[in-house]
């Protein structure tokens, strides 16, 4: 199974994917915050000058490994990203699936803009993920939550694999008998999921990575084995690990030399299955 990760800028390797080629998109643009996107890696060791305090008292010191940013500030957003969704449209099989991973702050101005380019009919979902977690405003509700909108090319013919995707507890199990809470429920369009936690062995430092169990969900809903699954805006590359893991093949494309670097090591032990298309993996 051959799968591709190019490194430029994402329109231009869009404009030359086949027309019809792909299952499923799934991205998760820059949100258009105004603000710089920063994670830096640490690493804490035991020592009597520790700056942090463990358990029982144990003090560890604080060593900075490095730091990874990029500019999420764009004064014509809507103009960035309407050619990339125009090509994602064309990209997508007849029974394809669309998932658009934003923030409160646009997701307003983005449904408006997939609306046209879709069609309202095509409009399937908007998907709540909501987290608890980090800082907390208090001259407002805290926003936490991301809005996921999903789009399928033909309303009439689309998959959606529901007998694949993974149950969760019923919050009130008792009022549905011990047959059915030990089985669990569907998902709704409200996902309760923690963030990459911080010192977790998921994380890869790369700011704004998203949970392996939400883009799990996402393709094991709309694509099925052997699929390929496109996401253009690829980051950490949580989606190809994903992919990996559910034996689809990907096709990721990112701009940044720091995502390229984090994908490179992220996929260090199965290179031999991957087309590395303007970057030579270090």
């Amino acid at each position: 199974m051959t799968n591709q990760i190019f490194f430029g800028d994402n329109l231009n390797i869009l404009k030359n994917l086949p027309s019809a080629s792909v299952d499923l998109i799934y991205i998760d643009p820059p949100f258009n915050t105004g603000k710089s996107q920063k994670r830096t890696q640490i690493k804490t060791t035991k020592s009597i000058r520790g700056d942090r305090i463990g358990f029982k008292g144990t003090k560890y010191e604080t060593l900075k490994l490095g730091t990874k940013e990029y500019e999420d500030i764009f004064d014509d957003y809507i103009e960035f990203l309407v050619p990339r969704l125009e090509e994602s449209k064309r990209i997508l099989k007849p029974t394809g699936s669309f998932y658009f991973h934003i923030d409160y702050r646009e997701v307003h101005y983005c449904k408006v803009v997939l609306d046209q380019i879709f069609g309202r009919k095509s409009f399937l979902n908007e998907v709540i993920w909501a987290y608890d977690y980090g800082g907390k405003a208090k001259n407002k509700w805290p926003p936490k939550h991301d809005n996921i909108l999903v789009y399928v090319k033909d309303p009439k013919n689309y998959v959606f694999n529901v007998e694949d995707i993974d149950r969760i507890p019923y919050m009130a199990p008792n009022l549905v008998g011990p047959e059915k809470a030990a089985k669990g429920k569907l998902p709704t369009d409200t996902w309760w999921h923690t963030i990459v936690a911080t010192g977790g062995k998921e994380k890869t430092g790369y700011p704004t990575q998203k949970p392996l169990n939400i883009l799990e969900r996402i393709i094991r809903a709309s694509s099925n084995s052997g699929d390929t699954v496109l996401d253009f805006f690829a980051g950490s590359g949580t989606t190809g690990e994903t992919c990996y893991k559910l034996k689809r093949k990907f096709i990721l494309v990112d701009k940044s030399i720091q995502a390229m670097e984090v994908m490179s090591k992220r996929f260090s032990h199965i290179m031999s299955n991957i087309e590395w298309k303007g970057y030579t993996p270090k």
